[in-house]
């Protein structure tokens, strides 16, 4: 039996071996980090540590970093009561909050005439597409962006970022909101001081520890250009697609993508069909985000952008990386490409 082939990286990522050394050591502290006494200083050193590492990873001195049990909390805390104006390209946890009333181009890029009051994504999930931030918005999930490109939350010049410790290496359940010091913000889980008054409850120390440690091996991978060589596997793959699927459109493949995300969507071939020809085959690939899987419907992502239902219905994602091998990608769109055929001779 062949191996099976991992194509859904944008989904969740393989726990990384520092995050998960960090984690272990974690584990044997005993204490609770808002205990005063010796134990519980060093268990808040675990915390605080991996806070500077997620801060220095992201390029954000100066700025706090919460912890959260993910972006989609981080979005909450964010967000709530707060009206912000957001696009459909935006993940159901921030549109969950805000009202989708901002324009979207062909090629995925958001319009914003106010900033202040708009919360727009780094890079989109399911398309890849990265934006082109405005100065003083109010809130971005950056959390498909960071650690697959150079990312400085301080010169992106947005009050608000949401990041997540799974996406890059890291432990599923753990996450921060980072926002510029100083920033007034309710806490939506109360009853504790903890994360500087932000966010009650015990710390996620283990979660968190492996958090700090993945993105320092993250921030790594970047400055060794490790995310390079993933977009030249990216591109071998979109041009073994393009060269036959003609009736096949790579979804903003004109603007500026991830590295790592091909978002391919075959009007009538439905997407939910192919992911699971792909997993019969082998290969582990998503019909839009995962967060919204097990749902039948077209990609929202794409509606927005202006595809037609069929279209949108179509789309399914392939996202790789670092471990990621030239092969593993040819043998992708060899056993897609068999599939299509077929679709298309079915067509005819």
């Amino acid at each position: 039996m062949r191996e099976r082939i991992y194509l859904d990286w944008n989904a969740t990522t393989p726990l990384r071996a520092e995050a998960r050394a960090a984690m272990v050591a974690a584990m044997d502290v005993v204490g609770n980090p808002s205990s005063v006494h010796a134990e519980g200083r060093a268990v808040k050193g675990i915390v605080e540590r991996a806070r500077a590492q997620v801060s220095a990873a992201l390029g954000a001195d100066g700025a706090d970093v919460v912890f959260t049990s993910g972006a989609t909390e981080a979005a909450a805390l964010a967000m709530a009561g707060r009206g912000l104006l957001c696009a459909g390209v935006e993940h159901d946890a921030v549109l969950a909050w805000g009202e989708d009333s901002l324009s979207v181009d062909a090629a995925g890029r958001v319009t914003v005439a106010g900033p202040a009051t708009a919360a727009v994504q780094l890079a989109n999930s399911e398309t890849g597409v990265v934006q082109s931030l405005p100065a003083g918005l109010a809130v971005s999930d950056l959390t498909q962006a960071f650690g697959k490109l150079p990312v400085a939350f301080n010169w992106l010049g947005v009050e608000m970022g949401l990041v997540s410790a799974h996406k890059l290496g890291g432990p599923k359940g753990v996450g921060a909101l980072v926002l510029r010091r100083g920033l007034d913000l309710a806490a939506q889980i109360r009853g504790g001081g903890q994360e500087m008054g932000r966010r009650a409850g015990t710390e996620n120390v283990i979660g968190i520890a492996g958090f700090g440690a993945a993105a320092e091996a993250a921030a790594r991978d970047l400055a060794d250009g490790v995310w390079e060589n993933v977009r030249r596997i990216r591109n071998i793959l979109d041009v073994a697609l393009a060269s036959e699927a003609k009736a096949t459109i790579i979804v903003g493949k004109e603007a500026e993508r991830l590295p790592n995300t091909t978002c391919l969507a075959t009007p009538g071939w439905k997407g939910e069909t192919q992911v699971m020809q792909m997993d019969l085959a082998g290969f582990a690939i998503s019909a839009g985000s995962a967060c919204s899987s097990g749902k039948v419907r077209a990609s929202r992502a794409l509606r927005a952008m202006g595809f037609d239902e069929g279209a949108a219905a179509s789309a399914i994602r392939v996202s790789i990386g670092p471990q990621t091998r030239e092969d593993d990608v040819l043998r992708f769109a060899e056993a897609w490409l068999a599939q299509y055929r077929k679709f298309r001779a079915r067509a005819a």
